[in-house]
């Protein structure tokens, strides 16, 4: 039985992430992050206990800052596996997306990731086992108009998995990101029924993800063998 650490579990991905894992039977704590969202992530936290018998710790807090993760890890300990899911977007015209806006999604997006994996990558190293996924995005492997932000973190967070996961492989530790495509979540919420529509055409399955689909790809990774690392691995319906 082992921890998990899950960012962004508040809702969306994250929740469904959280759940999936509850309900597997091979977790024994499960420790949530939130950035924002007091009650959601409480949410999250009452049905992820309700899902399975495990100690569950929830955590309001910005994973983009250095200190709050430490101060994470000080309080929970050590994890065996860590899923950076934590991520958001804003939509528009480079030229129209202010320093402060362009800081907040890459701190959010991408820094976070450098700030677990600094971490918790040294008791994964001396315990001599570990995985991390970092959920990414189709965008992150072709870039989206008027999304260059989220796509240029995206993108990052690509080359870092596949850097990290050179560097740890010697050490027994996984390192993988997940690409999902369109799903419905909070995040899309900005898109009109038309938009909607107009992308649901374009998607060769049919119709948009729905969280617990990216979940269970979560789930699926998680299993692979120690020797399946580095990879990007898109979820998207055959869209990108």
């Amino acid at each position: 039985m082992s921890t998990i650490l899950i960012t962004g579990a508040s809702r969306g991905i994250g929740r469904a992430i959280a759940l999936a894992c509850a309900g597997s039977g091979k977790y024994s704590k499960i420790i949530l992050n939130g950035g924002h969202d007091a009650a959601a992530l409480e949410e999250t936290s009452r049905l992820v206990s309700a899902a399975g018998d495990l100690l569950c710790a929830a955590s309001l807090g910005d994973v983009g800052s250095a200190a709050y993760v430490e101060s994470l890890r000080r309080q929970f300990g050590p994890v065996d596996v860590l899923v950076n899911n934590a991520g958001i977007s804003r939509t528009g015209l480079l030229t129209d997306m202010p320093p402060a806006e362009w800081d907040e999604v890459i701190r959010t997006n991408l820094t976070s990731v450098y700030n677990t994996c600094h971490t918790y990558v040294p008791d994964m190293v001396r315990s001599g086992h570990g995985k991390i996924l970092n959920i990414s995005s189709v965008w992150g492997l072709c870039g989206a108009s008027c999304e260059v932000a989220y796509s240029a973190s995206k993108g990052a967070v690509n080359a870092f998995t596949q850097a990290l996961a050179r560097e740890l492989a010697p050490s027994g530790i996984q390192v993988n990101a997940l690409a999902p495509g369109m799903a419905d979540t909070r995040m899309n919420a900005h898109l009109s029924e038309t938009e909607t529509a107009e992308i649901r055409d374009q998607i060769p399955a049919g119709y948009i993800a729905s969280p617990d689909e990216v979940a269970q790809a979560v789930l699926r990774l998680l299993e692979m063998p120690d020797y399946f690392t580095g990879n990007i691995v898109k979820i998207d319906g055959g869209w990108t």
